[in-house]
């Protein structure tokens, strides 16, 4: 990782160096807000100056091999194009570096790490709550729930409630978990069998 102090450096370094050029203050400006926003972004990537191999292997805009270059030749080939020297691949002998505009690459990797996230399917456990005296009718009704929150890709808790003396009959909720998972076994499966948790016994589906 990058030592923040070094890159806070490296922006006062840039801009004195550019002040005692002679350019117009404007351009000054501008020049320090770009490598200042430059040191914001950077992370776990070495770029320009911060580099301190002697040679590297560089890669061109276009995937070119350029082949083992001094540092200096490679960071002036860089600044040529007015783009960044970075250090893709340092464990290498020699370290590879390619030339990319090393701000847009941290945008677009940004940009598909949160389109990858938008892809990914979130998966909501729904409970189904149930008592070992449960009537047929209201027992199929809780099923055809629990089946329709499969179809809808959920996973669902189903949790029988033993009060009092009922605790002396649990293996008359698990009958009643085991009768719920085979009618629902065309949209889901058993992610964990039924257990006790206190006085609860419950199962876990899943999805098929």
């Amino acid at each position: 990782m990058i030592d923040r102090k070094q890159d806070v450096f490296y922006c006062i370094y840039m801009l004195i160096k550019w002040i005692s050029s002679d350019i117009h203050f404007y351009y000054v400006s501008i020049y320090f807000i770009y490598y200042f926003w430059r040191c914001a972004v950077i992370s776990d990537l070495m770029v320009n100056e911060q580099i301190r191999d002697k040679e590297v292997r560089l890669i061109d805009t276009d995937g070119t091999q350029l082949g083992v270059l001094p540092v200096k030749e490679a960071q002036r080939l860089a600044h040529e194009k007015n783009l960044d020297l970075v250090k893709i691949v340092p464990n290498a002998k020699p370290p590879v570096c390619k030339i990319i505009d090393y701000g847009k690459y941290k945008f677009e990797q940004t940009k598909r790490e949160k389109e990858a996230k938008k892809k990914q399917k979130v998966i909501n456990v729904k409970e189904i709550r149930l008592s070992p005296n449960i009537e047929e009718h209201d027992l199929n009704t809780k099923m055809r729930q629990t089946a329709k929150f499969l179809k809808n890709g959920d996973k669902v808790k189903v949790t029988i409630r033993f009060r009092g003396r009922e605790m002396a009959h649990t293996q008359v909720g698990k009958e009643i978990l085991e009768t719920v998972a085979k009618t629902v076994s065309e949209v889901g499966t058993i992610d964990k069998p039924a257990k006790m948790e206190g006085r609860n016994m419950v199962m876990f589906l899943m999805p098929k």
